[in-house]
């Protein structure tokens, strides 16, 4: 049930960036050849960032079965595992032991995803600028050399690279805790459960930030893990010029 009468909500993390406790969570199935450059990225990120600021980063590993949990051991970095095969699920259960963890602030991001170098410091730029409860990323493709020139020129079309823009990714998508369990968080969704978080998170009156200045870059594959995500979106463009 939708309550309208909620007014704006500004979390206490807002007012000083020294409080703000960042987690990093990334779900993974089967990314063993992209996982090490994306923790690499992430860890770049969070060296940008002043001292005061704690960060934690989280593997969500999902049903994997080849050397994605080998790599993020041997990175030193913290992971769970489950059995879902529900990226929202898997989302879910990031976030929330990283909020047992502590942090206050969580962005997410995906393991075929790398995010820029000032990926994390542009977060707490937007926080301190105007209080905000959520922040809508953008996402640049790494290659377009497997892909029709046709396909390229449909996307850039399509996508809005500019601030006020309306993309959502949930590989690029950050909020507060308390307005993340205030909407009761990513629902149990095999698909769309950025574009859902979203929504959820508008119908409540939470203030959101649409940026460019929060970039990554992901993978321009066309084998998708979700059925009907990014991956998915850049075959069926791909996919019509073929036709």
């Amino acid at each position: 049930m939708i309550n309208n009468n909620q007014h704006h909500h500004k979390a206490d993390v807002n007012n000083n960036k020294m409080d703000i406790k960042i987690a990093i969570v990334i779900p993974a199935h089967n990314e063993a050849a992209t996982i090490s450059d994306c923790l690499s990225a992430v860890q770049n990120s969070i060296e940008q960032l002043a001292a005061a600021i704690d960060t934690y980063i989280v593997v969500v590993l999902d049903s994997c079965t080849d050397a994605t949990r080998a790599i993020v051991k041997n990175a030193g970095v913290a992971y769970i595992s489950c059995d879902y095969h529900c990226v929202g699920q898997v989302r879910d259960l990031g976030i929330r032991h990283a909020i047992a963890q502590g942090a206050t602030w969580i962005a997410c991001t995906d393991a075929d995803t790398l995010v820029a170098k000032e990926w994390l410091v542009e977060q707490i730029n937007h926080i301190n600028d105007k209080p905000t409860d959520m922040i809508c990323g953008v996402v640049s493709v790494d290659s377009w050399e497997n892909l029709t020139p046709q396909t390229r020129e449909e996307y850039m079309a399509h996508y809005q690279d500019k601030m006020n823009h309306r993309h959502i990714h949930g590989a690029n998508l950050s909020f507060n805790r308390e307005a993340y369990l205030a909407v009761s968080g990513f629902e149990p969704l095999k698909c769309h459960e950025d574009v859902d978080l979203v929504k959820n998170f508008e119908s409540k009156g939470y203030a959101i930030t649409w940026s460019n200045r929060v970039r990554v870059t992901t993978s321009s594959r066309l084998d998708a893990r979700a059925a009907e995500g990014f991956a998915a979106f850049l075959a069926n463009i791909e996919n019509g010029h073929k036709k």
